[in-house]
């Protein structure tokens, strides 16, 4: 029985299908479940030396080999062990290579084209028109000009408080957006603004940023650089330093935006009690109800990436918010009609429809 088995077993070695490169596969062909142990050696075929690499699977009978380099040959020894016997099998020389195209990803293929169509297509809308594409109001965004206008009437300076996040952060950018707004609106109302950083080099972009608005409206006189103010790169030290000057400064009006983490509630709690209106943005989905219950308004999530286009009207964000947008709702109804399919699936299961359970079965699996 023994000698039936051995002369029936067989090893390959082949590049992993559908993969970024690096792997290679041995499998070993002809066992029913009497492997005690399995063992993998590689050499390079550049001396006779075989390294271990190994064990093969009791369940599958393969290896994977993610240490393979690209385009360069292989041998591979395999040692399986039995009760009564230990046989050794040889295989290559094969080498790995990367794939440019993953026949299982075809339906994701599929919907990234549909949603730069979208894109696409909207860009090319705003551009002929860019007032003429409609974005939802966001209500944070509009209180701007109210909120600076209560701190100008009240005689009260206005704060813009930076997240911890880098310049890299996509909430970063969209927060200077956002400042590049409030400071035109200050220096027109001629209101003191300052902002507060935990970055060094945000600070740099706060200069600039607020610098610009004030030029463009012609104030460049009343800027003061003094008050783009950098505390220090703790985050509780941070915390501690903004609320120290809220309560010096006692604000009509405070923006929080970027990325936060558990310093949210303190700082929201200290500007609702100095009686400030508070204009929140993250896109950290844990601080958002600190946000909520203790601010006037808040951008949620991609409302604050979407600040950028809601402001500008930039015809490439508009398009890209707008195309964005229509190609999610695309997904969702895509993925409506799968839920509809799978309940109708397992419905044809239950009543032993089995021609048609497998073939939704099928339209399932290439969803």
């Amino acid at each position: 029985m023994m000698i039936l088995l051995i002369l029936s077993l067989s090893v390959k070695a082949f590049d992993t299908p559908n993969d970024g490169g690096g792997s290679i596969t041995i499998e070993v062909v002809g066992l029913n479940g009497d492997l005690k142990n399995g063992y993998v050696y590689r050499n390079s075929m550049e001396d006779t030396t075989f390294e271990l690499r190994g064990l093969i699977s009791r369940t599958s009978y393969k290896y994977v080999d993610d240490g393979a380099e690209n385009g360069k040959e292989y041998l591979y020894k395999v040692e399986l062990e039995f009760d009564d016997t230990t046989l050794t099998l040889f295989t290559g020389p094969v080498s790995a290579k990367a794939q440019w195209y993953d026949p299982t990803r075809t339906s994701v293929l599929i919907f990234l084209i549909i949603f730069s169509g979208f894109v696409l297509w909207f860009i090319q809308l705003a551009r002929k028109n860019p007032e003429g594409l409609f974005i939802r109001k966001i209500p944070a965004l509009d209180a701007i000009d109210e909120a600076v206008g209560r701190s100008t009437e009240m005689g009260k300076p206005t704060f813009f408080i930076h997240g911890l996040s880098g310049i890299t952060d996509a909430g970063t950018l969209a927060a200077l957006t956002i400042l590049r707004r409030v400071s035109s609106k200050v220096a027109e109302y001629e209101t003191p603004l300052i902002v507060t950083n935990y970055d060094p080099i945000v600070m740099a972009a706060s200069s600039e940023t607020v610098k610009q608005a004030y030029a463009e409206v012609g104030k460049i006189d009343n800027f003061n650089e003094k008050n783009i103010v950098y505390l220090t790169y703790e985050q509780f030290g941070y915390t501690a330093g903004v609320d120290g000057l809220m309560i010096r400064e006692n604000p009509g009006a405070v923006f929080l935006q970027g990325y936060f983490y558990a310093e949210s509630l303190i700082l929201a709690e200290t500007g609702h009690s100095v009686g400030a209106i508070q204009i929140a943005g993250t896109t950290a989905a844990t601080q958002l109800p600190f946000f909520i219950a203790a601010c006037d308004y808040v951008l949620i999530g991609e409302e604050t990436l979407a600040a950028s286009s809601y402001i500008g009207r930039e015809p490439v964000m508009l398009g890209s918010v707008k195309g964005s947008d229509y190609g999610k709702l695309f997904i969702m109804i895509f993925i409506g009609i799968g839920v509809i399919f799978a309940t109708i699936a397992t419905i044809l299961n239950i009543k032993g429809n089995s021609i048609l359970m497998n073939a939704f079965n099928t339209f399932m699996g290439w969803l």
